[in-house]
């Protein structure tokens, strides 16, 4: 059996395990990025299963993320979350980032909501912002190099309109209603670990991005490639405007910040499913 052949039976084998552990069949999932598994506190009916039980899975070690599938209903609707991520930094092949996608597709999900925490470049953001993502650009590997996996998509997917712009035309109407202002912008994706210098912000805005964090864009391009809808929203949760010497990038400041925006964006994400 080629490497190929394993790899789509250990998808099949994941959704096995999952049908078997939940009877909730949902068409929306989400995926929570760093201090924003609160989201899932708002889950109704939840069955919660760990990472390390089900096949195929990688361990989550960033901080922030609980490393749980959460299936239940979120606003009455029926959804699965990912209450935390894999990155590609935390030493895991682009197989293994994108594999909870596939497993998602497996199931049955076809809407995509995707979160993170981000560092802001652009100079009208301010810490505790919420940006809606309309477009990407990735220094990552990308997670369709080698065999297409012709089961799920085709060779070459389009990448022009990723991003719903009816699900961003949904957020904006919901945010309205709750008095929030949302900004929009250019996600910008690197591998990390290291924070960016001041010299990559400048790159990175000089490029046209808005935002910069590790992670969010090989899982959309997996579900891309799947022919999902997807939504995707950042927390900007520092801003290269206010770094100096004296002034440096933290990852407990980071989730610190990500929490304190967790309450608008679940109700935000509530008006989607």
């Amino acid at each position: 059996m080629n490497d190929f052949q394993q790899y789509m039976n250990l998808i099949g084998d994941a959704a096995k395990t999952l049908l078997q552990r939940t009877k909730q069949r949902p068409a929306t999932g989400i995926i929570l990025g760093s201090g924003l598994g609160k989201l899932a506190d708002s889950i109704e009916d939840a069955d919660i299963i760990p990472y390390a039980e089900i096949p195929g899975f990688k361990q989550s070690t960033a901080v922030g993320h609980k490393g749980n599938l959460i299936f239940g209903r979120l606003n009455g609707t029926p959804v699965v979350a990912m209450q935390g991520r894999f990155h590609y930094y935390e030493g895991y092949a682009m197989q293994d980032v994108v594999f909870p996608v596939r497993v998602l597709n497996a199931l049955g999900v076809k809407r995509l909501l995707v979160s993170n925490a981000a560092g802001g470049m652009n100079p009208d953001f301010a810490v505790g912002d919420l940006m809606i993502i309309t477009d990407h650009i990735s220094f990552m590997p990308n997670p369709l190099i080698g065999k297409n996996l012709d089961q799920l998509g085709p060779r070459f997917p389009d990448m022009t309109t990723v991003y719903s712009k009816s699900l961003r035309a949904k957020a904006h109407a919901r945010a309205a209603e709750l008095g929030v202002t949302l900004r929009e912008g250019v996600y910008v994706a690197e591998t990390g670990p290291t924070y960016e210098t001041p010299a990559e912000y400048r790159m990175f805005r000089l490029l046209g991005g808005d935002a910069v964090g590790m992670s969010t864009v090989p899982e959309v391009i997996a579900a891309r490639h799947c022919g999902m809808e997807i939504f995707g929203m950042s927390v900007i949760t520092n801003c290269a405007k206010d770094l100096g010497d004296d002034c440096l990038n933290d990852g407990d400041d980071v989730v610190r910040a990500a929490d304190r925006a967790a309450d608008t964006m679940t109700e935000l994400f509530k008006a989607l499913v």
